[in-house]
C-alpha cells in the first residue's frame, strides 16, 4: 500500500470517526532511532496474508495493519532504516504464540513489541476446539508477557484491544459469544495495565466509527477479519496511541 492510498484511506476513516482523544490512552511522543526493530504478532488479523518464506524485516508483511504501519513510518522516518517485521500466524491463541516465542519473538529483540491476541482464544472454544477459559487466556497472556519482559527489559509493549463488530458469524451467534469475549477484553487490558504496555482500544475505535454511522460489515465482514479500510482505521489509530 502507497503513501498516498494509506492517507486517502486514513482520512476516509477519520470521517466516520471521530476519537474521542482522551480514551485513547496515548503514550508520550515515542522516540524511534536507526534500525530501531518493531515487531507485530498475533493471529490471522496480523498475518493478513503475510509471506512466511520471506522472514526478514519489512518484506512480505501482508495486507493489514502491520503493512500499512510499515508504510507510513518508512515515509515519516526515511533515514532511520526501522526494521519491521510482521509474525502473525493465522489461528493463534495465547499458547501458540508461548510455543514459538524465543524464535518469533525473543530472537528478535525489538525495541516496540505490539500484540493483538485473543479472538481465536474464544472462537476456538466456541467451535469445540480449544477448552482454554477466559482465566486460561488471561493467565496465559500474562505469563508470556513476564516471559518477555525478563529476557528484553528495555522494550515497549503495545497491547491492542481483541475486537469483533455485530456482522457476519459474531452477529448470527452473538449469544454465545458476549459477555465472554467482553470479559476476555478486560483481562487483556488488565494484563496490558500490568505489564505497563501502551494500550490501544481497538474495540472502542470501531465501536466510535459504528455510533457515527459506519456498518459494521464495511469494517469487518465477518465480524473478525477486517476490511481494508478497517485495517486503515488499526494502523491510524495504532500510530496515534504509540506516538510515532
Amino acid at each position: 500500500m502507497k503513501r498516498r492510498t494509506f492517507l486517502s484511506v486514513a482520512a476516509s476513516a477519520g470521517t466516520v470517526a471521530c476519537l474521542n482523544q482522551p480514551e485513547l490512552l496515548a503514550a508520550e511522543k515515542t522516540t524511534l532511532s536507526k534500525d530501531d526493530v518493531i515487531l507485530f504478532q498475533g493471529d490471522s488479523i496480523t498475518d493478513a496474508g503475510r509471506n512466511k518464506k520471506s522472514p526478514v524485516a519489512n518484506e512480505g508483511l501482508g495486507r493489514g495493519y502491520p503493512n500499512f504501519i510499515a508504510e507510513s513510518l518508512h515515509h515519516d522516518y526515511p533515514d532511520l532504516n526501522l526494521q519491521i517485521h510482521n509474525r502473525g500466524i493465522s489461528g493463534n491463541k495465547v499458547p501458540d504464540l508461548d510455543r514459538r516465542w524465543e524464535k518469533d519473538c525473543l530472537e528478535i529483540e525489538p525495541k516496540i513489541l505490539s500484540i493483538l491476541i485473543g479472538v481465536n482464544d474464544i472462537w476456538h472454544k466456541l467451535n469445540g476446539r480449544y477448552d482454554g477459559t477466559s482465566e486460561t487466556y488471561r493467565d496465559g497472556f500474562a505469563a508470556l508477557l513476564e516471559r518477555t519482559r525478563n529476557a528484553l527489559p528495555t522494550t515497549t509493549f503495545v497491547i491492542c484491544e481483541p475486537f469483533v463488530l455485530m456482522s457476519g458469524t459474531v452477529k448470527e451467534n452473538r449469544d454465545k459469544w458476549f459477555p465472554e469475549f467482553a470479559v476476555r477484553r478486560e483481562y487483556a487490558k488488565d494484563v496490558a495495565k500490568n505489564a505497563g504496555a501502551i494500550w490501544v482500544p481497538f474495540q472502542s475505535m470501531f465501536d466510535d466509527a459504528v455510533a457515527e454511522g459506519t456498518e459494521p460489515k464495511m469494517l469487518a465482514g465477518d465480524g473478525v477479519h477486517p476490511t481494508p479500510l478497517g485495517h486503515q482505521l488499526m494502523a491510524k489509530t495504532w500510530r496515534e496511541v504509540v506516538g510515532v
